[in-house]
C-alpha cells in the first residue's frame, strides 16, 4: 500500500508538471511577433473550448446521470455549467485591472503608450485568470489519477499519460499571455508550473480531506462548473485579444490548430 501510495503521487506530479513543458514551448515564439501571439491566443481558446465541450462536459454529464438519473443529471449538468460561467464573470468583475490611473494622467504619456499599457495589463490578467481556471480543472484530475493508480497502477499510468498530453497545450495557454505581457520567461514558467501543481495537490489534499466526499455528484458538479469557467475565459478574454493583436483569420487558424491538437491527443491517449 505504501509503495502504491508513493507511485500514485509521483504519477500525479509528473502529469501536472507537463504544463511546465507547455510553458517552455511558448518561449520558442519570438516575443515581438504579434501574428504568433494572435495565433497562440486563438490556439489557447481552441484547446479550452474543445476540451470543455467534448471531454469535460461529457465526463461531468456521465457522472451526474449515474448519480441523479439521466434526465435530472443532464439538467444539473447544464445548470452547473452556466453557474461556472457566472462565477467566472463575477471573478472577472472583481479582479482589478492593476493600471495606476495617476500614471496615465502624466502628460508625457501618449495615447498610443496608454493603449499599450492597458493591453499588457489585460494580457497579464488573462494569463493569471487562465492559470486559475486550469488549476481548478487539474485539481480533481489529480485526485482521479491518484485514486486510479492506487487501485490499479497500470490504469493509473494510462490516465497519467493522457492527462500529461492534454496538459501541454494548457501550459501554453497559461504561459503565452503572461510571457508576452511581462517579457519574463521566469514569471510565465512559474504560473505554468503552479497551475500544473494543482494535480499532485488535488491528489494529496483530496485523498486526506475530500476522498469521502468525492462521489459522482461532486465530480460532475466541479467539472461542469470548470467547463463554464473555461468557456467564459475563451470567449471574453482570449478570442477578443487574439483578434486585437492579429486578424480574424489568424485567430481562427489558432482556434482550429488548438482544437485539432487536443482532439488528436484525446483519440490517441
Amino acid at each position: 500500500m505504501d509503495n502504491n501510495f508513493a507511485f500514485a503521487i509521483i504519477l500525479a506530479l509528473l502529469a501536472g508538471l507537463s504544463t511546465g513543458l507547455g510553458g517552455i514551448l511558448s518561449f520558442f515564439v519570438k516575443k515581438n511577433n504579434m501574428n504568433a501571439l494572435s495565433i497562440g491566443l486563438g490556439f489557447s481558446a481552441g484547446v479550452m473550448i474543445y476540451i470543455s465541450f467534448v471531454e469535460i462536459l461529457k465526463k461531468s454529464g456521465d457522472s451526474l446521470c449515474l448519480y441523479l438519473g439521466e434526465s435530472s443529471g443532464e439538467l444539473v449538468n447544464l445548470v452547473a455549467f452556466f453557474i461556472g460561467i457566472g462565477i467566472a464573470a463575477l471573478i472577472d468583475h472583481l479582479i482589478p485591472d492593476h493600471v495606476d490611473p495617476d500614471m496615465l494622467k502624466e502628460s508625457s504619456i501618449t495615447d498610443k503608450e496608454k493603449k499599450q499599457i492597458f493591453s499588457k495589463e489585460k494580457l497579464a490578467r488573462t494569463g493569471v485568470f487562465t492559470a486559475l481556471a486550469i488549476s481548478l480543472h487539474n485539481f480533481p484530475e489529480g485526485l482521479a489519477t491518484f485514486m486510479s493508480a492506487l487501485n490499479d497502477p497500470a490504469l493509473g499510468i494510462s490516465i497519467a499519460i493522457a492527462i500529461a498530453i492534454h496538459n501541454i497545450p494548457e501550459g501554453i495557454a497559461v504561459s503565452l499571455p503572461i510571457y508576452y505581457s511581462t517579457g519574463s520567461k521566469k514569471t510565465a514558467l512559474k504560473y505554468a508550473f503552479l497551475s500544473g501543481l494543482a494535480e499532485p495537490a488535488g491528489a494529496i489534499i483530496g485523498y486526506f480531506l475530500f476522498a469521502w466526499l468525492f462521489n459522482d455528484l461532486a465530480f460532475g458538479l466541479i467539472f461542469s462548473a470548470v467547463a463554464g469557467i473555461m468557456i467564459y475565459i475563451s470567449l471574453d478574454e482570449l478570442l477578443p485579444m487574439a483578434r486585437e493583436y492579429g486578424s480574424g483569420h489568424l485567430e481562427i487558424l489558432g482556434v482550429v490548430l488548438g482544437m485539432m491538437i487536443i482532439s488528436v491527443s484525446l483519440i490517441l491517449f
